[in-house]
């Protein structure tokens, strides 16, 4: 059980007047209990499953997401609002699917891999 995966989330913290951005990174937990895999698998089918739904309802999903994220997936180490607002907008759709897909199926992001080795 020596090599636990772990996925990565890069949340902007500040943007300064002259456009440079101050970021943060954080870790899932070393262990994730498998309840917290369950949790993702329901989430993702409702999430990724593509139906009209109204704009309303997928809103719903998103926060649902953001709330799972923050509060499961990442033990609470930042709030549903910094994450809400610390994602570039034009990539949050993406980081949200990428973190669900890492807490359903273990399958990490290569920056993850990639900073993970650097930290090791």
């Amino acid at each position: 059980m020596a090599n636990l995966k772990r996925q990565m989330i890069e949340l902007v913290k500040e943007v300064k007047d002259e456009g440079e951005v101050v970021t943060e990174k954080f870790l899932t937990p070393a262990f994730l209990h498998f309840s917290v895999v369950y949790e993702a698998m329901d989430l993702a089918e409702e999430v990724f499953e593509s139906s009209n739904n109204s704009l309303k309802e997928e809103k719903e999903k998103i926060d649902k997401a953001l709330i799972f994220i923050a509060d499961r997936l990442y033990n609470k180490q930042f709030t549903k609002e910094e994450l809400f607002n610390g994602l570039h907008g034009p990539n949050a759709i993406a980081t949200i699917q990428e973190q669900i897909i890492f807490a359903a199926n273990g399958v990490q992001s290569d920056e993850t891999k990639k900073f993970l080795e650097k930290k090791n």
